[in-house]
């Protein structure tokens, strides 16, 4: 029975009321945003979020340490907040963890901070200028050259006018901080929390892309086979069969291999292997619109087959493709999180969970098993989220009355 609402109301309706498909497209959303923020939410805004402090490795989540920002002696080029968001900022501070601190004769003495159970202790002895101001490029004019027990140096006229006290104030108030690891933080010091959100951003583009040359290439060629039928289909299929036989992990290998291991030949690998069974229900699809008549009517019409396919026949399949799409979504986060962790996906700095768990692994036997668990964790839930997306479009679009 109508009840007057369009196909696409009546789909809505029934997946809105689907818990576990509500679920998994909400955990997308907030996955998708995430992604899309980037740099702009991550406590480590560096490239790649690489900044490493080898003497942090391994700390648990919550960990909390005292940082004193020492400014570059470096011009750092100012960006834009959209800049930032997807490329991050070079830092215009080192920072450097200590334990306690002093003033005396115008330096700050830091206790490093170390958790080697050892009787020696590390200090750093650190010029108070040097910490707040940097030398400004061509500002030759105003400098002048100090020699003192760390070598020699160039002090601005900034320096040299500055009260001492006010620098002191200003060390305290702007460059000792206490820094906060929410999620711990590797094997290298990194921020795991900063890694996972970068790693995100992987995943997802992996998923777009790779599906997206999924589609081209499985509804053209499924679409061909489908319309035309005859010698056409046979070699179409027989290409179908061929690739459909090689174990997809196998064909991506070898397809990286070929072109090469980095960012864009991930991306290019998983979407050229994931075509075939797009292209197998296109086919189907096409072979049964095919004989209806609203299609012998555009031919009698007089319609081109490229208008006829890509007007008639095409809006008409989405349904399944949608579906299948959400599935290989999922295959290629599966797929990519694989290649690298065995080495041959997305190459460090660069961020990913596959590889993150490749270079945590062996400290699940180490008493550190979550540095391996949460980019475990978020690929199991991102393969979940577009699993239960899919089901719940397959039973939004099922036309059968319930």
């Amino acid at each position: 029975m109508s009840t007057g609402q369009t196909p696409g109301a009546i789909a809505w309706n029934k997946f809105r009321k689907n818990p576990l498909a509500m679920a998994g497209l909400i955990v997308i959303i907030f996955a998708v945003v995430i992604a899309i923020l980037g740099y702009s939410i991550s406590p480590d805004q560096s490239p790649y979020a690489n900044n490493q402090h080898l003497e942090l490795s391994g700390k648990k989540p919550g960990f909390r340490v005292n940082v004193l920002k020492v400014r570059k002696n470096e011009q750092i080029e100012k960006r834009g907040f959209f800049y930032t968001m997807f490329y991050g900022r070079s830092a215009e501070y080192e920072e450097i963890s200590y334990l306690n601190y002093t003033f005396s004769e115008g330096q700050i003495i830091l206790r490093e901070y170390t958790d080697i159970p050892e009787k020696e202790e590390f200090y750093r002895y650190l010029n108070i200028p040097d910490v707040i101001f940097a030398l400004a490029p061509g500002s030759v004019n105003n400098i002048r050259i100090s020699a003192d027990s760390l070598g020699f140096r160039l002090i601005s006229s900034e320096e040299i006018n500055a009260p001492l006290a006010l620098l002191m104030h200003k060390i305290e108030q702007e460059h000792l901080i206490r820094r906060t690891y929410y999620l711990g933080t590797d094997r290298f010091g990194r921020d795991l929390l900063s890694r996972l959100i970068l790693g995100a951003r992987i995943s997802l583009m992996v998923g777009f892309i790779a599906v997206a040359i999924s589609l081209i290439i499985g509804i053209s060629m499924g679409a061909v086979a489908g319309y035309y039928r005859g010698k056409i289909d046979q070699l179409i299929m027989w290409i179908i069969n061929v690739v459909w036989s090689i174990p997809t992990l196998l064909l991506v290998i070898a397809l990286t291999m070929v072109i090469g291991r980095g960012f864009w030949q991930v991306f290019v690998a998983v979407g050229v292997t994931m075509w075939v069974e797009v292209a197998r229900v296109v086919r189907g699809q096409v072979l049964s619109l095919r004989e209806k008549e609203f299609i012998e009517a555009a031919k009698v019409l007089g319609y081109s087959d490229f208008r006829i396919i890509m007007k008639h026949i095409i809006p008409n399949i989405l349904s399944p493709v949608i579906i299948i799409s959400a599935a290989n979504f999922a295959s290629a986060i599966l797929i990519e999180a694989g290649l690298s962790f065995l080495g041959i996906g997305v190459q460090p700095p660069i961020s990913s969970w596959g590889g993150m768990v490749k270079d945590h692994y062996g400290f699940i036997l180490a008493g550190k098993a979550y540095l391996a668990f949460i980019p475990g964790f978020a690929i199991m839930l991102m393969v979940l989220a577009f699993t239960m997306l899919g089901n719940g479009l397959r039973d939004a679009f099922d036309i059968r009355e319930e």
